[in-house]
């Protein structure tokens, strides 16, 4: 019998997790074709996930945990969860059931029916988000799309159905700073896109603020995407064309008019404004030097504490 692992991020979860077990097992009974195993990651939670997990563990044989020894991120606990996962078939998924369980026998018949090597979800609306927060959410997948070299759908989950060797693909990318929406369009692979409409979570409350989200964007344009270094030499060079103009004007008017000592006001703002503009390309490279910085160190994704 082949076997399915499923991978659950879980930070601060002590609410959602009986609740998404109960939802999950309900639509695993009717697929008896599969072997199924739970790992869950507790992403250095400050509740009693952990707890949570050890009762569940204790209950189930099939449930499995890690802890980490604090928050590494979201990002941490699915390479974590897909490098324990032992099955032919890894499924990873939220616990606040925001991704449908009952999408789970329509996501193996594509996999093993219809000759998929993954089958993922994406959200056709954004119902019950704030809407400042779906528009740059759906800035960031047009301008992702334009600049980076990888296939990124408006509204896609994490909740994926994938084949093991998609899943070994993924393992094989150990950069420090990972984006997995990224890394699953850059492995490639024959993927099914399977619509659902948003859902609430089913308890506690998001993690992701609107700042996180927004540096969590950055992460992905900088993993996949030099463009924002070609834009800052581009940047720079239109604006030493445009002081040059700016010096053969100033040139030409003092041969024709004289040269009057007044609007040092304009030449303040004029110094202050490209001394903000290179400061703001300076700091692009910086932050890919930090990246690169941080990748060379070669410090590990994650940390276990507690394994079951």
């Amino acid at each position: 019998m082949e076997k399915c692992s499923i991978v659950v991020p879980c930070y601060n979860e002590e609410e959602a997790l009986p609740l998404f077990y109960e939802a999950v097992e309900k639509v695993l009974s009717t697929m008896p074709m599969l072997e199924f195993e739970y790992i869950f990651v507790d992403d250095g939670s400050r509740d009693k996930t952990l707890a949570v997990l050890r009762s569940m563990a204790e209950a189930d044989a099939k449930v499995h945990y890690l802890s980490f020894s604090r928050n590494f991120g979201k990002e941490a606990a699915m390479f974590a969860g897909l490098s324990e996962s032992t099955g032919d078939y890894v499924v990873i998924m939220d616990a606040d059931l925001q991704d449908p369980p009952e999408l789970l026998p329509e996501m193996y018949k594509a996999v093993t029916e219809e000759g998929y090597d993954c089958a993922a979800t994406r959200r056709v609306n954004r119902k019950g988000e704030p809407p400042i927060r779906s528009l740059f959410a759906k800035m960031f997948y047009k301008i992702m799309n334009k600049i980076a070299k990888v296939n990124m759908m408006d509204g896609a989950r994490d909740f994926r159905f994938m084949k093991r060797v998609m899943v070994d693909a993924i393992l094989s990318m150990k950069e420090y700073h990972r984006f997995s929406k990224g890394i699953f369009g850059w492995v490639g692979f024959n993927t099914k896109w399977i619509d659902f409409t948003n859902r609430e979570r089913v308890a506690g409350k998001t993690k992701w603020s609107f700042f996180s989200l927004f540096k969590y964007s950055l992460e992905g344009i900088m993993a996949f995407s030099t463009a924002p270094l070609e834009w800052a030499s581009f940047v720079g060079l239109f604006f030493c064309v445009l002081a040059i103009a700016f010096l053969i004007f100033l040139f030409v008017r003092a041969i024709l008019f004289g040269d009057p000592v007044d609007g040092w006001p304009s030449l303040a703002c004029m110094i202050t404004f490209f001394a903000g503009l290179q400061l703001f390309v300076t700091g692009i490279i910086g932050m890919y030097l930090a990246k690169a910085y941080n990748e060379i160190k070669e410090r590990p994704v994650y940390i276990i504490r507690e394994k079951k």
